[in-house]
């Protein structure tokens, strides 16, 4: 059966011994092939102990339906496309229903309803939903594409939306676009990124999971945290997670760009006092509960879980004085990028005596 997780038990009239008494509902890893790929994802199902045993796991029509949505997101991810949850939450900030958003776009009225539960969305589609995602003016230039399938209070309603994000988002879109300006120069995989393009939302995530295990996380601290993130999954994976690339600076290891990286929309912090011996900036950072982990892979997590559980305790002084004794600062110049192959000589993450 493999390695598995007991979840819940709970009663229920069990269709393997037709009883009435108590399951198990599980968890594991498995597999499914989509698309000609194996797809690794979590499977949930019940088990019976009374049923023979080769016919003691049984599954709900429900839990059927979200296993198969567990693994079509898991190749999305894998393909980096949109989730089923990303494309829900695009729909909602904008106050859509599935047919709602499927005419703002000129599409089907069942075309959102199979990306959010059944169908994988190509390529073409994935990019038309993105530009919806990250720009409300593409919105309201999709509203006065399409206006006429919209009532007058519906299309009232949606251009009321739009003036809500377009508040928030121009300093957001300033910032994002600043921060992949700095990054042109980087735009195949190298050296320099560890192997892998900039990629802002799972930036935006992994900050997010810092902060949600870490308290009184402040931005020096952080800085230090990414880069040993990104070290190690280029380490143990033979590609960072974030493509930040990070220069020699006084105080460490400093990504390039990360004035803008902190302005952007989904990184929460409050600018207050730090008692971290002067190091810190004011950026508190917090969790944003608003981003799902769904984007992070088991194994992008466990490397997130090592950096947390080695610098958890560290301030900002520790921190930096650690880094300072890493043969990739050593190796380099102020102001030089640090190459990730001198990461490879990374000293292991062992806990803090």
């Amino acid at each position: 059966m493999g390695d598995y997780t007991i979840l819940k038990k709970i009663q229920m009239n069990c269709p393997v011994c037709d009883k009435l008494h108590e399951v198990e509902e599980r968890q594991r890893i498995t597999s499914m092939s989509i698309k000609g790929e194996e797809i690794l994802y979590k499977e949930k199902y019940y088990y019976c102990s009374n049923g023979d045993e080769d016919e003691r796991e049984f599954e709900t029509g429900s839990m059927t339906n979200k296993n198969l949505l567990n693994a079509r997101n898991a190749y999305r991810i894998r393909h980096k496309l949109l989730t089923s949850d990303e494309i829900i939450k695009i729909r909602e900030s904008y106050g859509l229903s599935q047919v709602d958003l499927a005419r703002l776009l000129g599409w089907g009225e069942a075309t959102i309803s199979r990306y959010e539960s059944k169908a994988i969305q190509d390529e073409a589609y994935d990019m038309i939903l993105r530009l919806v995602k990250d720009n409300p003016l593409q919105v309201w230039e999709f509203l006065k594409k399409n206006e006429d399938k919209f009532t007058i209070i519906k299309r009232q309603e949606i251009k009321e939306k739009i003036l809500e994000r377009l508040d928030s988002f121009g300093k957001e879109f300033l910032s994002r676009q600043i921060f992949e300006g700095e990054y042109v120069n980087f735009d195949v995989p190298s050296d320099s990124n560890g192997y892998a393009l900039l990629d802002i939302e799972k930036t935006e995530v992994i900050i997010s999971y810092f902060a949600g295990h870490i308290l009184n996380l402040y931005k020096t601290k952080l800085m230090k945290l990414l880069w040993y993130a990104d070290v190690l999954s280029f380490v143990q994976y033979g590609k960072a997670m974030t493509g930040l690339v990070y220069r020699h600076e006084a105080m460490g290891a400093l990504p390039i760009g990360h004035h803008s990286l902190m302005a952007l929309e989904n990184v929460k912090f409050r600018e207050e006092a730090s008692d971290n011996f002067n190091y810190d900036s004011k950026f508190h950072i917090y969790e944003n509960k608003q981003l799902s982990y769904s984007v992070l892979s088991p194994e992008e997590k466990s490397v997130l879980n090592t950096v947390i559980s080695k610098f958890r305790s560290f301030n900002a002084a520790d921190i930096i004085d650690y880094m300072h004794g890493e043969s990739a600062y050593k190796k380099t110049s102020s102001g030089e990028v640090i190459p990730f192959s001198l990461a490879r000589e990374i000293r292991p993450l062992k806990n803090k005596k």
